[in-house]
């Protein structure tokens, strides 16, 4: 049985992943889910309607960053694991607003770790026992953008040196290497993985996907940043839920799990397939200026979680984009609450 504390769960992928595991894990098996979210711009309740009469599921708006309230979950609810998604995390806010970035992603992260070694340690009182209750793991959800940018050959494996060139990876990075301390020095049993990037339903229109959906539909301009030959590995929502999960069930203490599709696409190439598909003129878009540390190329090597753990990716490129523009032709209520006059 597992009581867990899901930070960032109204988010895209922290939304997804809470839907996935209620769905998939009975009462015997995950007891308690509890949402802790300080509903920025890009968390939406509207995202879990569908779990939000489930008895195991609980939501309290808050701070990662806010010590106290995390101390009193912690002891009101006992929680034994902990799936961090909580992140400022969209590149282009970073380098406009980069301290946001470092006080959410960094001392957040380090408030739960630090609660949560205290909650779970066997001796909390004795700063240099490593003793902890044989059920409790932290999961910490990275990106592989910490890796930095790759040349048109190679995927950036979990050795790979970090080596982030915005304020978002560099967050990030600094955020899985206080994890990594927290197993080293403490040894708390944390897990980091590494995805990249992901798609599918309740993602906020900021991000590639999405924006494009949604300026097309409205024929909007399509902003490409640069000629939009920045190469992704793109994973859907749904395959990166079921790697966490595989990862809570059978991950290795202290271990990093790199999580990709599989499916590297360039920019422009995802743009005029979603205009294919929606049947709209590729005159829509409109080429602008890169943005500074604008990484060229990502690509993850998934052979560790794949061989050590037995997961593997289920959707293809071309079914997961489909049903993926389908959701939002279906869903534009959904669209409309959440998308503000910026967009």
């Amino acid at each position: 049985m597992r009581k867990l504390l899901v930070t960032g769960g109204a988010g895209f992928i922290g939304s997804n992943f809470i839907q996935y595991i209620l769905n998939r894990y009975k009462q015997k098996d995950i007891t308690l889910l509890f949402n802790l979210d300080l509903l920025t711009y890009a968390g939406n309740l509207e995202n879990l309607k569908a779990v939000e009469k489930d008895t195991r599921y609980h939501f309290v708006r808050g701070n990662v960053c806010d010590k106290i309230l995390v101390r009193r979950l912690f002891v009101e609810y006992d929680f034994d694991t902990v799936v961090h998604f909580a992140a400022e995390s969209h590149v282009d806010r970073s380098i406009i607003e980069p301290e946001l970035f470092l006080n959410t992603n960094i001392i957040g992260t380090q408030t739960l770790l630090e609660v949560a070694k205290q909650h779970w340690n066997l001796d909390p009182n004795n700063k240099y026992s490593r003793q902890y209750r044989s059920d409790v793991r932290f999961l910490q959800i990275s990106t592989d953008e910490v890796y930095g940018a790759l040349d048109k050959t190679g995927t950036f494996t979990e050795n790979t040196p970090l080596a982030p060139n915005s304020p978002y990876s560099a967050s990030k990075a600094s955020a899985d290497l206080l994890v990594r301390s927290y197993y080293q020095t403490y040894g708390m049993p944390v897990n980091i993985t590494r995805c990249s990037n992901n798609y599918g339903p309740y993602q906020f229109p900021e991000k590639l996907i999405p924006l494009m959906i949604y300026n097309a539909l409205q024929d909007k301009p399509l902003p490409i940043y640069g000629d939009g030959m920045q190469i992704r590995d793109w994973l859907h929502v749904q395959d990166h839920c079921s790697a966490i999960a595989t990862v809570l069930e059978k991950g290795k203490i202290g271990e990093i799990y790199n999580i990709g599709g599989n499916n590297e696409k360039a920019n422009i190439e995802i743009v005029r397939l979603i205009l294919q598909q929606l049947e709209k003129s590729e005159d829509l878009i409109t080429y602008i200026k890169d943005r500074p540390g604008h990484d060229r190329r990502y690509a993850i090597d998934n052979t560790k979680i794949v061989t050590e753990l037995g997961w593997k990716p289920t959707y293809t490129f071309k079914r997961g984009i489909q049903e993926t523009i389908q959701w939002y032709l279906d869903n534009p209520n959904w669209v409309k609450q959440v998308t503000s006059e910026d967009y």
